[in-house]
């Protein structure tokens, strides 16, 4: 059997989750989505707005809306640390505040032409879909 990771997911609030895993998958700032498993070399990555996904070694998949923050990778055994600005559970999103905030978001980026304005709608946008994206809502954009 392979070797597991150990993943920490911690907000300013709290430990949102702390375990196992055989695969975690985020996104980093300019570099996409990226997977670690057991053996990863070092890392300290950027987090942007995303739908992350915590493999653990029972089969379950653990799914968590990130918004911004970091990763880092480290140790043996592998450890991969995900400190983020804001997290939250999949089970704890409100999914139809999440679409009214998307819809919301996408009318003010239709309508705007202040820069602040446009840039709080691109931030407030990436929120609730990286929202909706983890709880399997989906999204259109």
């Amino acid at each position: 059997m392979a070797e597991a990771l150990k993943v920490e997911v911690v907000s300013p609030e709290k430990v949102l989750y702390s375990g196992e895993a055989d695969m975690v998958i985020t996104r980093t700032a300019g570099g996409g989505e990226i997977a670690f498993q057991a053996g990863h070399a070092a890392f300290l990555g950027v987090l942007v707005e995303n739908h992350t996904r915590v493999f653990q070694t029972d089969g379950k998949v653990i799914d968590l809306a990130i918004h911004r923050g970091f990763v880092e990778v480290s140790g043996n055994p592998t450890k991969v640390s995900i400190l983020s600005d804001t997290a939250e559970m999949s089970e704890d999103i409100d999914i139809a505040r999440a679409k009214e905030a998307l819809e919301r978001h996408q009318q003010t980026l239709k309508a705007e032409s202040v820069d602040a304005a446009i840039a709080n709608a691109v931030a407030g946008k990436a929120r609730a879909q990286a929202r909706l994206t983890a709880t399997g809502t989906g999204f259109t954009a």
